[in-house]
């Protein structure tokens, strides 16, 4: 087959499945990493051969099958970096590349750093963090065993020290002292479900994703009181939040006795992130 061929078939398939500008991203994605086909390739020498992968059709038939295009690869990309990722695992979206630049460019002349990243799923958070704060000391905790085992293999793939915890945050919080709290918690209301694609309904972890529609803030108020007892002296909270419950956030951050509130927009205009500090 020639390179053209290789792409039609793939970007045929996405097509089927997403929106045009989605389907080239998703086809873009799987020829190089699955294929080591670029689209830069494809453009130069189109009627190059290409060696016939034996499982092109049942990528093919995957991707057709609404499976997340980062699974079929066993990557993602986040903040510049490449990370391992499979089924069980939280997809990094690029809102939370957002939080972290926005941490790490408020943060990088402190030295010392104690940060804790609440729900690490893949460990981007922590290991970008620790990557780009190299002064800083990281503990990352989720439930699930299987984002744990990712996120170390994460952290040894880009050679970066941190500490991972198996922890329920609701049942079981870590103990120590720190300054920093960053946490991409589940904040999708069950209701909100219908308006999901199917790619995330069918294959992503839902237990890092949805929140009752009667407690959507479960989370947040069970960090923030956490906050009162792990934070140093001025030590900070940076939220990904759900977009509908900005002004909610920002309230509970309050009542629970925090000061310097900022609630900002990611690059859609809509509430994303909050971050507060411990007085």
């Amino acid at each position: 087959m020639t390179r053209r061929e290789i792409w039609d078939t793939v970007y045929g398939a996405a097509a089927a499945a997403y929106e045009p500008r989605e389907a080239r991203a998703v086809a873009a994605l799987v020829c190089e990493d699955r294929l080591g086909l670029r689209f830069t390739d494809v453009i130069v020498e189109p009627d190059a051969p290409c060696p016939l992968r034996d499982d092109l059709q049942r990528l093919a038939f995957e991707i057709g099958s609404y499976r997340p295009a980062q699974y079929i690869a066993g990557f993602c990309r986040f903040c510049g970096r490449k990370f391992s990722l499979e089924e069980g695992v939280l997809i990094p979206r690029p809102e939370t590349e957002e939080l972290v630049r926005t941490i790490v460019e408020r943060h990088r002349s402190d030295s010392g750093l104690r940060i804790l990243d609440i729900g690490t799923g893949s460990g981007c958070i922590a290991v970008t963090l620790a990557a780009e704060l190299p002064d800083a000391r990281v503990t990352a905790v989720d439930i699930s065993d299987t984002a744990l085992r990712i996120a170390r293999r994460n952290a040894e793939r880009h050679r970066q020290t941190v500490r991972f915890e198996r922890r329920d945050i609701l049942t079981g919080p870590p103990e120590g002292e720190f300054d920093l709290i960053v946490s991409n918690p589940p904040y999708v209301t069950e209701s909100e479900k219908r308006q999901m694609s199917p790619n995330v309904l069918r294959y992503e972890p839902h237990r890092a994703l949805f929140v009752p529609d009667d407690d959507p803030l479960l989370f947040y108020r069970a960090i923030a009181g956490l906050g009162r007892r792990l934070f140093a002296p001025g030590g900070t909270v940076y939220f990904e939040i759900n977009e509908r419950f900005g002004t909610q956030t920002v309230e509970l951050l309050e009542n629970e006795g925090y000061r310097e509130i900022v609630l900002s927009k990611d690059f859609f205009g809509k509430p994303r992130t909050v971050s507060a500090q411990w007085k």
